[in-house]
């Protein structure tokens, strides 16, 4: 029988569609709740665990409510629940105790949901004795032991609970300062190593940054897109250092990390959230402007939720303009480009092979996946 640990932290990803980039502490938490935001990690981590459905004979160890026994019940799996939950939100703290009693009964793999801050937390509990995987559920993921989508890391879990992967490794834990983060900078840290199963195709490697040799090419990419722009579309402008010289190079505001909205060389809003895009949408044809996250090459679904599946549906595939210095392709080393924006039939819809603006008049072709 196959001992799995459960742990979802139901809180993690919550700020993303609302545009406030993570839900660190209480305050946060009870600030995006105020703006509409609903849960993202539960749904995360029902899709991951459906993959484990037919696995040899399973032990699911999980903690009470929305901390795993929901999800597991909710995926068809049988559980054994332990521990106790007060009433009320959950904390970074329950999250350390479980960790720390499946690490005593000896779970063959911890799987949790959420992002760094969780992984940053099972780390603090576990240490690197406990082979763990990490199905993403967090806004912007900058560590390496989670699983490209909820989909890569069930798959990764069956194969490693069914021995067909029996290799571990140590990935990186990452944590960035949300503060810093909402104020437009990413001030990322190395806390430690947690092993994980050794898979390149289904683990997610930590995010790359740009080279500053690399800055002429950002310069070119914004003067390709600022050329051809129609003065009676809206541009929404995905965040990025590869997008942000699109709106230096016309002169106006912009959030590094957030997206912003355009029309005419005009700014229509900055930073904005799901239901702010939903409502420019309406207005008159859009367009998006996005780049993948380097390293990862993650195109929607992390660091952009507020571009959500609703909002990508108003907007044709063909009018999504997508760019990457050509150092951010290199990173990627040959794997596709990313789609996880929680909705399978948008997913699908965005998957293929699309062009890919490297420069001025410069383009490729590169190929998409979820």
């Amino acid at each position: 029988m196959a001992k799995v640990g459960l742990i979802v932290n139901p809180i993690a990803g919550m700020g993303g569609k609302v545009g406030l980039k993570g839900t660190d502490g209480p305050e946060i938490v009870r600030k995006a709740r105020e703006m509409g935001a609903e849960p993202w990690a539960p749904g995360r981590a029902v899709k991951a665990l459906r993959s484990l459905k037919g696995v040899r004979e399973l032990d699911i160890i999980c903690y009470p409510g929305t901390m795993g026994e929901n999800e597991a019940k909710e995926a068809g799996l049988n559980t054994r629940t332990i521990g106790v939950l007060p009433s009320g939100s959950t904390s970074a703290r329950h999250t350390r105790e479980a960790a720390q009693k499946m690490k005593e009964l000896v779970v063959e793999l911890l799987l949790f949901a959420g992002g760094d801050g969780t992984a940053r937390d099972i780390y603090s509990a576990v240490g690197e004795d406990q082979t763990v995987l990490g199905i993403p559920a967090g806004v912007k993921i900058q560590s390496g032991v989670f699983g490209r989508t909820p989909g890569h890391a069930g798959r990764l879990a069956k194969k490693f609970l069914e021995g067909e992967i029996s290799r571990t490794k140590k990935g990186e834990v990452m944590d960035i300062d949300e503060e810093a983060f909402r104020d437009g900078s990413v001030n990322s840290k190395l806390f430690g190593y947690l092993t994980v199963p050794d898979s390149e195709s289904h683990i997610q490697g930590i995010k790359t940054g740009t080279s500053p040799s690399e800055n002429y090419v950002q310069q070119a990419i914004a003067e390709e897109i600022t050329e051809n722009m129609n003065t009676e579309t809206i541009y929404l402008i995905g965040p990025g250092t590869t997008t942000r010289p699109v709106m230096e190079k016309l002169g106006l505001e912009y959030s590094l990390l957030g997206v912003d909205a355009l029309r005419d060389g005009e700014l229509l809003g900055i930073d904005l959230g799901e239901e702010d895009l939903l409502e420019l949408t309406e207005e008159c044809p859009a367009e998006l402007v996005v780049t993948p996250i380097g390293g990862q090459g993650h195109l929607f679904g992390r660091g952009n939720q507020q571009i959500s599946p609703e909002v990508i549906s108003r907007i044709n595939k063909e009018v999504i303009t997508v760019v990457a210095t050509p150092g951010k392709i290199a990173s990627l080393g040959g794997d596709p480009m990313l789609v996880d924006t929680g909705d399978t039939e948008v997913d699908d819809a965005l998957c293929g092979y699309i062009p890919v603006i490297t420069g001025y008049r410069e383009q490729i072709v590169y190929r998409v996946s979820s």
